[in-house]
């Protein structure tokens, strides 16, 4: 049976074609090789510019902070870039899949990704809600702390959707309507990583930052859009049903 490229199916899914990947692969799209193991789906493509900027950013977190006197706000940004490193990984592995044995060991290693940045993430809110715990503490005064609330609102929400999706199908009505909103996960899954980095992003401006940190505008934000042109390229229309 011949694909859309005009070749023969099963020699494209040998390739690491998926049938609508151009024969050239003009978009810049990634698939994962038949018999490739899952993680070089972290590496293929555009990800090692993806894999550069997270790396970098968290480097530039992490070594700002680990370079002052460590107090318990400290946990913060450590967790938090820990976390959101792990929840770039998750969506490395996953975009290159494309057979349904991809798909299953893909959401698995996506799934677990998940768990443990997610941790990551909700260990940093506590932290941060603890630190304001105290009287004299203003909340969400900065972008900064707009950005992260809205952000972890909506981690907490497509963390959810995407474990029922799966898993609880039987929620939606059955399988086949919960594969109808997988490309809601998707789309919501990038909007998602976006505003954690305009997040992150934002962290530079705020009084812990300019006082102490001292962490650069600029290498934050050259970092995150490093992030962005690494997994932007790899995002497969077809599974938005374009």
């Amino acid at each position: 049976m011949a694909s859309a490229t005009g070749i023969p199916s099963n020699v494209a899914a040998a390739r690491g074609q998926s049938e609508e990947e151009p024969l050239l692969g003009s978009r810049g799209d990634a698939s994962q090789m038949q018999g490739q193991p899952l993680y070089f789906n972290l590496w293929i493509g555009t990800a090692p510019i993806a894999q550069a900027g997270i790396w970098i950013l968290a480097a530039i977190v992490w070594g700002a902070i680990l370079s002052q006197k460590l107090i318990f706000f400290s946990a913060h940004p450590l967790l938090n870039s820990a976390g959101f490193l792990l929840a770039i990984q998750a969506a490395l592995v996953l975009q290159p899949t494309h057979s349904l044995e991809q798909k299953r060991a893909g959401t698995l290693a996506h799934f677990l990704f998940h768990i443990f940045g997610a941790s990551a993430l909700t260990a940093g809110l506590i932290v941060i809600e603890m630190n304001k715990a105290g009287p004299g503490h203003a909340h969400f005064e900065s972008a900064h702390a707009r950005l992260g609330l809205t952000f972890y609102i909506l981690v907490y929400i497509q963390a959810i959707v995407g474990f029922t999706q799966y898993y609880v199908p039987q929620l939606y009505g059955g399988v086949d309507q919960a594969k109808s909103v997988y490309k809601y996960h998707r789309m919501g899954g990038y909007i998602i990583a976006t505003l954690g980095l305009a997040t992150i992003c934002a962290a530079t401006w705020t009084d812990y930052n300019l006082g102490l940190a001292h962490i650069q505008h600029w290498a934050v934000i050259v970092a995150s859009v490093l992030v962005l042109v690494g997994v932007v390229p790899r995002i497969r229309l077809s599974k938005f049903g374009l």
